[in-house]
């Protein structure tokens, strides 16, 4: 018998299917990740087919050495995905089937069993001389039973945990790791559904997608709950995806108190044990509901029932790192795959996901009534040009402040949102215009006061705080645009006694962080939470009265045909967080662009207005969704070698323009517009093109650079960021 092996390297030279041997008392099976020979090397594999016959020369094959797991980590439909994943996106068979599995287990990190020790005697047997205060102090830790062999090591030292072993008191043992995240679980509420919510739950039951277009607070949670405890009645499984990290630990209390053990948590922010462990109950069926950020949208969960994506509108759904995906394209084939419905959920859709379901492709249903009977907070725009005229050049409008003190006052709580993190965007030199960048990234450094230091945001290196300016000597050094620091410094002065809370990338960074500002931010009252898009979806505070959008002009004017539709959404969504119970909300806007159409369709909460003009403005300037852009993106330290091969692969792609003709809208070969990151040199292929041909010259542009370049290339369909 012979085995395709796919070996896991992420070297173009190995993407291909490799044959191999299977040794007669070796018991194999088609998912397996096995041990194979590579010229000096072994590597691991996994087995994606098995064959009485071979294609090559079986004398010159070579045997697997040996099995991982005794069990296929691989199961047949994620294979299917792998092949349509390869053939969508363009990407090497090995990075797809990584994507299936915790990187601990692939890499042998993750042990299954931990160490104990107990006493092996009655304590009273024991005889131990007086210098012996370690061994004595272990034999009374042992007392009450079995200990983990890493914390007495650490307590006592591992020298008194030998010589106890030597005189044979104690004994060790294995027992299998039960690790679970921490979760604080909140009881069932379950709450009375209004009609809305009810034909909602009865419509989502054929195997098609389906739009659910709420409003923010019209229970599309409490639909979701239903839906999946639906599923479970039937035997089947679910998986519900989240935008955020952030938003993990609300909808894991939420569907624990619900659900029980039958949820399993997964997403980056996981030790690699407990990683392991939730991957480990979804593959035996113990866990039946998979949460999570992007990657939970791959959980090893089989016959599928229903599958839910959450804020669906989110760039975050997209992969932009390798390897590239967008979780639609996975979470539409799984659930045709398994026969379930989609659900795409979310109070300001992407306009791609709006017109399918106008279109008829997707099922439209729609709640435009929160689910408590409550009104939308009321929106008023600030114009900042206005503050400033009347002699405020302070970060916070008048209004801002003095609705922040009737909140303090009331004993209630306030979001303030900025999507910008540090203290300032930038230093420079007054003088001579100097900007502090990265010495590895083509981009400005971002000024962090709490460590008085100078970040990239795109590789994370850091940098002495600029005192002079270094080109001309000038002490004059001017500070960029705010940022959630330093709206929290400013805010803290004008209210010293209230309890102030951060919430980015930055405070967010170590393990159950999110979950601790956010439960001390519900307890604290009255309070401020600050923070970016991370507290701009999906959390719900009763007492949140009042929410502050300081910038709201900041994604309003980016070169990126989705600035509008982002800026619009972002109002919406964090407006959102206002009034969700018996206390009325308000938001307030400040903007230096008040009549720009956007503020005025986000402030009346009017999103059919907006998709109309917006749709009309895609159609009108041929951008997707009528249209497709393909970004070939080309990367390497050494800048020469990037562009020839740009020239290289541009000279052939050129010649389309005259052979498909106005099927090719735009091309054109220029460098990146941040054309450094992390030392690597970026060049680019833009192509804008109409879709009927779409795909064919997708395919094309693929094998033409496939064949050219001997390193990665990325492609990305209608890229989330242009930069």
């Amino acid at each position: 018998m012979y085995a395709q092996v796919i070996i896991d390297q992420d070297a173009k030279a190995l993407d291909r299917v490799f044959e191999y041997i299977i040794p007669d008392d070796m018991d194999l099976s088609i998912g397996m990740r096995v041990y194979v020979p590579l010229g000096s090397r072994v590597l691991q594999g996994f087995i994606i087919g098995i064959d009485e016959n071979c294609e090559y020369d079986k004398a010159k094959l070579k045997s697997i050495i040996s099995k991982i797991e005794d069990f296929s980590a691989i199961k047949p439909e994620m294979l299917k995905l792998m092949e349509f994943m390869a053939d969508k996106n363009h990407l090497k068979l090995a990075s797809i089937l990584r994507l299936f599995l915790p990187s601990e287990m692939r890499e042998g990190k993750v042990k299954e069993l931990f160490k104990t020790y107990y006493l092996l005697v009655p304590d009273v047997q024991i005889t131990l001389s007086k210098s012996a205060k370690k061994q004595f102090e272990i034999v009374e830790a042992l007392k009450n039973g079995k200990q983990s062999a890493i914390e007495l090591g650490e307590k006592f030292g591992y020298s008194a945990i030998k010589a106890l072993l030597l005189k044979g008191y104690i004994q060790k043992s294995y027992e299998e790791v039960k690790r679970s995240p921490f979760i604080i679980v909140d009881k069932d509420k379950r709450v009375k559904l209004n009609d809305s919510q009810k034909d909602a739950i009865t419509k989502i039951r054929e195997n098609k997608t389906y739009l659910l277009h709420g409003v923010t607070g019209s229970g599309k949670t409490e639909i979701y709950m239903n839906l999946i405890e639906r599923t479970l009645t039937e035997g089947k499984n679910a998986i519900m995806l989240v935008p955020e990290i952030s938003l993990t630990p609300q909808i894991m209390s939420n569907f624990k108190g619900r659900f029980g053990d039958s949820v399993a948590l997964l997403h980056s922010g996981l030790s690699a044990g407990e990683r392991f462990d939730e991957w480990k109950r979804l593959f035996s069926g113990e866990a039946k509901i998979a949460i999570g950020a992007r990657s939970a949208i791959f959980a090893p969960l089989e016959n599928l029932g229903m599958i839910i994506i959450d804020e669906e509108h989110e760039a975050s759904y997209i992969s932009e790192s390798n390897p590239r995906y967008d979780t639609h394209d996975v979470a539409q084939f799984r659930a045709r795959f398994n026969g379930c419905p989609l659900v795409l959920g979310s109070a300001t859709p992407s306009i791609e996901t709006y017109k399918n379901a106008k279109d008829g492709e997707f099922e439209l249903i729609e709640l435009p009534l929160r689910a408590n009977g409550r009104p939308l907070p009321p929106v008023q725009i600030v114009d900042m040009m206005e503050e400033i005229r009347r002699g405020n050049s302070s970060i916070f409008s008048n209004q801002l402040l003095a609705d922040l003190a009737n909140v303090i006052n009331g004993k209630k709580q306030a979001m303030i949102f900025i999507n910008r993190r540090g203290y300032s965007s930038f230093m420079r030199c007054r003088d001579c215009g100097y900007i502090a960048k990265c010495s590895d990234c083509d981009v400005s450094l971002v000024y962090h006061r709490e460590d008085n230091r100078l970040k990239c945001h795109y590789c994370g290196k850091q940098f002495k705080v600029l005192s002079k300016c270094p080109n001309c000597g000038s002490d004059k050094i001017k500070y960029g645009a705010v940022g959630t620091e330093q709206i929290v410094t400013k805010l803290k002065e004008y209210f010293p006694e209230v309890k102030i809370l951060r919430m980015d990338n930055d405070t967010t960074s170590t393990k159950n962080a999110h979950q601790k500002i956010l439960n001390e931010f519900k307890v604290s009252k009255p309070a401020i939470l600050v923070g970016t898009q991370m507290i701009a979806k999906g959390h719900d505070f009763e007492d949140v009265t009042l929410v502050g959008i300081v910038d709201a002009d900041q994604s309003l004017y980016h070169t990126d045909y989705r600035s509008t539709e982002r800026t619009f959404q972002l109002i919406t969504q964090v407006a959102g967080r206002a009034g969700r119970s018996v206390n009325e909300g308000k938001v307030v806007l400040q903007t230096y662009s008040p009549r720009h159409y956007v503020y005025k369709f986000a402030a009346n909460y009017d999103y059919k207005g907006f998709y109309k003009k917006e749709i009309n403005i895609r159609q009108t300037a041929q951008f997707p969704p009528f249209t497709r852009i393909l970004r070939v993106l080309f990367s390497d330290y050494d800048e020469n070698y990037v562009r020839e091969l740009l020239k290289i692969c541009y000279t052939e792609i050129e010649g389309f323009e005259n052979e498909y003709g106005d099927e090719i809208i735009y091309l054109d070969a220029m460098k990146s517009p941040i054309k450094r990151i992390q030392d690597k040199y970026r060049y680019q292929i833009m192509m804008r093109m109409k879709l009927a041909k779409a795909d064919e010259i997708e395919n094309r542009i693929f094998r033409i650079v496939d064949r050219a370049s001997k390193t990665s290339v990325f492609f990305e369909v209608n890229p989330q960021n242009l930069s």
